[in-house]
């Protein structure tokens, strides 16, 4: 099904094509894809926009399932966030996620043992725990990403692979100069731009992509609050 689902993948087709056939396999409803640089997950891609939302709930909140695993570079099970250790250990990123009726989520590291380039993230609409040959089958998805991000550039029209990566992840370069400017604005380092953002995003209830569009547009700016 994997090498099935990847026949005549373009670049930009293979991280969705992948989350697809991991919804195919496993008893999750949705999955997304994300790199991680500098602690901010760029979303690849998503199976719809519930996933896309709770991934994009964990960049604002810079917290969750996803940011627990790129740091340790180890999956991160939460099978119940309705109630219990995971709903505790993420009591914010929780309330949210169920709310959009996501009650499980299973984020596995995209690399190896030393370095973590993002994750694959799995969505439940009921809780429960993903069997021994559901985790297997997670971790083949996983490393087939792996592969299928660092391999893929190379094969496109000769690009490299930060040229590729920089084009799936176009739509996230407001957040960055949106970091930027606040840096500028405030006379910050890039963490407390970036916390000073998500605490926006956060109070008025949107993700930190939608706010720093209004930054760089110049319809927000935050030496003036």
């Amino acid at each position: 099904m994997i090498a099935e689902s990847l026949r005549g993948a373009g670049p930009g087709e293979a991280p969705v094509r992948l989350c697809r056939v991991a919804v195919d396999l496993l008893p999750v409803t949705g999955a997304s894809v994300s790199l991680h640089n500098d602690g901010m997950p760029v979303q690849l891609g998503a199976t719809g926009p519930r996933a896309a939302y709770v991934t994009e709930i964990q960049a604002t909140l810079g917290d969750g399932p996803c940011q627990w695993a790129a740091r340790s570079r180890a999956p991160v099970l939460a099978g119940d966030l309705t109630a219990g250790r995971d709903a505790a250990r993420w009591p914010v990123f929780a309330q949210q996620a169920t709310a959009a009726g996501v009650r499980a989520v299973y984020s596995l590291p995209l690399g190896d043992a030393h370095v973590c380039v993002g994750t694959l993230d799995l969505y439940g609409d009921t809780p429960g725990e993903l069997t021994g040959q559901d985790l297997r089958t997670a971790r083949l998805v996983a490393r087939t990403l792996t592969m299928a991000l660092m391999a893929l550039p190379h094969a496109s029209d000769g690009q490299d692979e930060e040229l590729w990566l920089g084009g799936l992840a176009a739509d996230h370069d407001p957040l960055y100069q949106a970091t930027g400017m606040i840096m500028a604005q405030l006379a910050v380092g890039s963490d407390e731009a970036l916390a000073r953002l998500r605490a926006h995003a956060f109070a008025q209830g949107r993700t930190a992509l939608d706010v720093s569009q209004d930054v760089v547009a110049h319809r927000l700016r935050f030496d003036l609050e």
